[in-house]
């Protein structure tokens, strides 16, 4: 069934072994989200489209407890949240909330209040993504921080580039686009945030990566992307551009590629931040 343009569609799913692939990537990446972040202590953040609530409660720890909101659709991902905030003994860190992104479950007098306004691969997922940011604009105060991170695909490279990969990658990015979805959103969103009434303030980019001196570091990384095209094989197989056998193929060279010792993994995604308005 075709999905609605005002639906959400997350390609990669909610499944466990999901699950465990987006914890890890949360252990990779949140430190340096975090310190790009500049929180201070007792801002009031929204994190939109929280997932596992790995990063949200990064920010519970940076800001203080009880001034995060944790914005997720997925009940799924919620539940897991809950259970991992709980095993972490950090229950009431976050205020985890079920929505949309595009339409914010937020009280009438929460509007207009937050410090921050966050949100992390997100935009890629949604068929309008300025309506999601200009809800997240909406929900900060006057001079409040509108902070996006989010992929654009082509921005990926591995070298020596493995047998098959780039026709791999390449219908991984049009599954995205037979889903109403942005697979290039990063490179966007600087005009995202001026379309939606912010003033952008700067941009760049967070390197994600490692090469073959950084083993332990690169296998994650390769087990990571391993973990994202199996997620979606069938999506990528349903382009119709590569066979069952050269996806299969292709992954196992992926695999003996992360022994190489010349090999080196290269990734960036996006980051922009912009301010609401004084007359907002």
């Amino acid at each position: 069934m075709a999905k609605s343009r005002d639906e959400s569609h997350y390609l990669h799913g909610t499944e466990p072994g999901e699950q465990d692939r987006l914890s890890r990537l949360n252990d990779l990446l949140n430190e340096q989200s975090l310190q790009e972040m500049n929180l201070c202590p007792g801002d009031k953040v929204l994190d939109v489209g929280s997932g596992l609530g790995q990063l949200s409660r990064g920010i519970a720890r940076k800001v203080g407890p009880g001034c995060v909101i944790g914005v997720e659709r997925s009940d799924d991902q919620l539940a897991q949240a809950r259970r991992l905030a709980s095993q972490a003994v950090e229950d009431g860190a976050v205020d985890f909330r079920q929505g949309e992104a595009g339409r914010l479950p937020l009280r009438d007098d929460e509007w207009g209040t937050f410090d921050v306004a966050h949100a992390r691969f997100v935009l890629e997922h949604v068929p309008d993504p300025l309506a999601v940011v200009r809800g997240m604009v909406r929900a900060v105060r006057a001079g409040g921080r509108i902070i996006l991170e989010d992929d654009s695909h082509d921005t990926f490279r591995l070298w020596p580039e493995p047998p098959g990969l780039a026709a791999l990658w390449r219908c991984y990015i049009r599954s995205y686009d037979r889903a109403g979805n942005d697979p290039l959103v990063g490179h966007r969103l600087v005009q995202l945030l001026h379309q939606a009434g912010a003033v952008p303030q700067r941009n760049t980019w967070l390197f994600f990566g490692a090469c073959a001196g950084q083993q332990e570091l690169l296998g994650a990384y390769v087990d990571n992307v391993v973990g994202i095209l199996q997620g979606v094989r069938e999506a990528i197989l349903d382009v119709g551009e590569i066979e069952p056998a050269f996806f299969d193929e292709t992954i196992a060279g992926l695999r003996r590629w992360g022994e190489r010792p010349d090999a080196a993994l290269w990734y960036a995604t996006s980051w922009a931040e912009g301010r609401s308005s004084d007359a907002h």
